[in-house]
């Protein structure tokens, strides 16, 4: 008899710990009645009816967004399919292409290091690459060609934090420097880490280091400087330092590493211009892990990183940055004699500075969406969406497969509806 109340003992508690894991696994936060958060219902229905339009519309496939304030879950929703080609609906734990939100997940791991004494901020990038000492400033002269200078300033890892440190992208600007510059799809899938620095030094740099904020590789190489300090992977090491203590399990650069049946998938066509669109990070592995672009993940994994930040660098008892740390990380970082081009780089950001890897509010005004001073955050091409505003002590994450210009439609629009939500 004892033995049989101890196998039921077992049992049940087995199943609880089960069930328990899978509530955990379906909600990354605490949840609360919006109203109990200082939200509306009939704002954050907003939001739905707003996405049952465009969806309706064929405009996306679907979605998923994950509201939270004061640590508490108020909003967390999916919609629509997770691909045009199937009739599965959206789920919670869909994995999207991160892209560029995977930027700032390099840079809080690469800030650890900085917390530890092992990179500077001020150390050159000549210490872990020199391989960069050899590159010039390419100055346009205004015939369609260029002429070389020496930089007048070293690229600093400070430099690479803030897109200032005269790196670019292949396609970003209208002159003969630029031109020279591959687009991350041409490094991503074809060259090494080593590879992809080789082929970088060989090219101008556009701009003399520390003058001018133009968003680039630099947090790709910021990614591939943690791997020479770190001696790790930066899959492995982003594993270790953020995902894993986090409980962010589905976030990785590895496609064998999750499930891809999960995978939210584009429209074949841009539903704007019918052109050809695709998510290449979906479809094949990319052959080094790229900080800038090239992480998978949950918006419920996301949530929770958004959370930490929003803490002071600590969730569930997890301390990843001092407070102190996150606030030097979430100023900005672009003084009086650095060009701030961040506006330019995403229209609806007039008003923007920039930190150590976000997008940083320096007016209430300007922007083309609401929002508080000191509010922090950046976006992915394909489709995904993250701010955090601690005056609100508010986080927003939103998760769509739209590759095209309405992805920029999405994360203004979902900002606009929850800052319209608000009530207190």
């Amino acid at each position: 008899m004892k033995n049989k109340i101890a196998t039921i003992t077992l049992t049940v508690a087995a199943a609880s710990s089960l069930i328990s894991g899978i509530v955990a696994a379906q909600t990354p936060l605490p949840t609360v009645p919006p109203s109990t958060a200082g939200f509306s219902e009939a704002g954050l229905s907003r939001i739905d009816q707003f996405f049952e339009r465009e969806i309706a519309d064929k405009r996306v496939p679907g979605a998923v967004i994950a509201i939270a304030r004061d640590g508490k879950l108020v909003h967390y929703k999916s919609y629509g399919k997770l691909s045009p080609d199937s009739n599965e609906p959206m789920p919670l734990d869909a994995v999207f292409g991160l892209a560029s939100m995977t930027k700032i997940m390099t840079s809080v791991g690469a800030l650890t290091l900085t917390q530890e004494g092992r990179l500077p901020l001020k150390s050159t990038l000549t210490t872990y690459y020199p391989e960069f000492a050899t590159m010039k400033v390419g100055v346009p002269t205004g015939d369609g060609q260029y002429k070389a200078e020496n930089p007048k300033n070293p690229i600093f890892i400070h430099d690479l934090f803030r897109h200032t440190s005269g790196l670019t992208y292949g396609g970003r600007g209208n002159n003969p420097v630029a031109a020279q510059w591959p687009a991350s799809a041409q490094v991503m899938f074809t060259l090494s880490g080593q590879q992809f620095i080789d082929k970088i030094t060989q090219l101008p740099l556009t701009k003399h280091p520390g003058t001018e904020f133009e968003y680039s590789f630099s947090t790709d190489v910021l990614g591939l400087v943690i791997e020479k300090v770190a001696q790790q992977r930066l899959n492995e090491f982003l594993k270790q330092r953020l995902w894993q203590p986090l409980g962010m399990q589905s976030t990785t650069f590895q496609l064998n590493q999750i499930d891809t049946k999960r995978l939210a998938r584009p429209f074949k066509t841009n539903p704007l211009d019918g052109k050809p669109q695709a998510i290449d990070i979906i479809n094949k592995q990319s052959s080094f892990d790229c900080g800038g672009a090239c992480a998978l993940g949950t918006v419920g994994d996301y949530l929770r990183f958004g959370q930490m930040l929003l803490n002071g660098g600590s969730l569930d008892g997890v301390q990843i940055l001092s407070p102190q740390t996150v606030r030097w990380m979430t100023s900005n970082h672009l003084g009086p004699a650095i060009k701030n081009n961040v506006g330019y780089v995403e229209p609806h950001r007039e008003g923007y500075g920039f930190g150590l890897g976000v997008a940083v509010r320096q007016e209430v005004g300007l922007a083309a969406v609401p929002g508080n001073v000191g509010e922090y955050s950046w976006n992915g091409a394909y489709g995904t969406a993250f701010f955090a505003d601690p005056a609100e002590k508010l986080v927003v994450v939103v998760g769509t497969a739209a590759p095209g210009e309405l992805r920029k439609y999405y994360r203004e629009q979902v900002q606009v509806q929850v800052y319209g939500a608000l009530l207190k």
